[in-house]
């Protein structure tokens, strides 16, 4: 069973957002981590890029694949977790913690809305 934290907002293509006021914290979940394997390489936007909710920000690259990673919200990115570039793994060792990939400053609070909680997520993932 993936581990799903109770506090998180999560969207189906397995990005979970953690939000502190306007500030969403994202990366990919448990159970994209453990399906994609040991990630080798993280390709992350520009600080500044304004994202809508379900655009493409950047991918994972593991052993087995390539996977895009979208915006489960719509904001601006005003970080990205630079510490990916020399150690990817940090996504497979910890998702929720120091494997975040960036942080968007929330334009569209409904966009938050729409996303799962952690029991929703679960009943995807099974």
């Amino acid at each position: 069973m993936s581990n799903i934290p109770e506090d998180l907002k999560y969207a189906k293509t397995h990005e979970w957002v953690r939000l502190e006021g306007d500030i969403a914290t994202i990366g990919i979940t448990d159970f994209a981590q453990s399906e994609l394997g040991d990630v080798v390489y993280v390709e992350l936007p520009e600080v500044g890029r304004s994202l809508q909710d379900g655009d493409i920000f950047g991918s994972v690259e593991s052993v087995k694949t390539v996977s895009d990673v979208y915006a489960p919200v719509a904001g601006q990115v005003i970080e990205v977790n630079a510490a990916l570039g020399a150690r990817s793994e940090l996504i497979n060792t910890d998702p929720y913690g120091e494997g975040y990939m960036l942080k968007i400053q929330v334009s569209d609070p409904e966009s938050v809305a729409g996303l799962l909680d952690a029991a929703g997520y679960a009943a995807i993932v099974g």
